[in-house]
C-alpha cells in the first residue's frame, strides 16, 4: 500500500555514490527529496536528471533547506559514473538490497527487472510524508511536477 501524506517515513541507511552513508534520521530538521528511479544510464532516467540537474533551484524552491536525493538500485559505482558523466548536482543513494524501494511501496518486482519504480517522495522536518507519487516506469517527470510536491 503506497504512502501517504501524514504517515512516517521509513527509516533508511543507504550508501551514496562516495560510498558514504546517508541516513534519513540524521536528516531531521530538513526537508528530504526522494527521486526513485529504475536505473542509471537508462534514457529516461538520464534525461530526467540532467533536467533536474539544471534546475535546482526551481526544484527546491524557498526551501533553502531542502535536500534532494536520486534513489535506485545500482550500485555506488554506477552511481559515482553516472553522476560524474552527468554532473548530477546531488547525491545518488544505492538502494542495493531493496529494501527501501520496498519501505516506500516503490519496488518494481524481481523479475524481470529487480529495481525500483519511478516515483517521487517528499519528507518533511519531523519525519512525515508530505507527497508519494508514483510515475509511469517509461515517462519522465517535470521540472514543474517535482517543484509543486517540494513546495507542499
Amino acid at each position: 500500500m503506497p504512502l501517504r501524506p501524514g504517515d512516517t517515513a521509513p527509516d533508511f541507511e543507504m550508501m551514496n555514490q562516495d560510498k558514504q552513508t546517508v541516513k534519513l534520521s540524521d536528516l531531521r530538521g530538513k526537508k528530504v527529496v526522494l527521486i526513485f528511479y529504475p536505473m542509471d544510464f537508462s534514457p529516461v532516467c538520464t534525461e530526467e536528471h540532467c533536467i533536474f540537474g539544471a534546475h535546482m533551484g526551481k526544484i527546491r524552491g524557498d526551501h533553502d533547506d531542502a535536500v534532494v536525493f536520486g534513489v535506485s538500485c545500482d550500485h555506488p559505482f554506477s552511481h559515482a559514473a553516472f553522476k560524474k558523466q552527468y554532473n548530477i548536482p546531488y547525491d545518488l543513494l544505492s538502494d542495493v538490497t531493496r529494501k527501501v524501494a520496498k519501505a516506500y511501496d516503490l519496488f518494481m518486482g524481481e523479475l524481470p527487472y529487480n529495481c525500483s519504480k519511478r516515483g517521487t517522495v517528499v519528507i518533511d522536518k519531523n519525519g512525515k510524508i508530505t507527497f508519494w507519487h508514483e510515475q509511469p516506469t517509461r515517462e519522465a517527470r517535470s521540472v514543474d511536477q517535482v517543484a509543486s510536491a517540494v513546495s507542499v
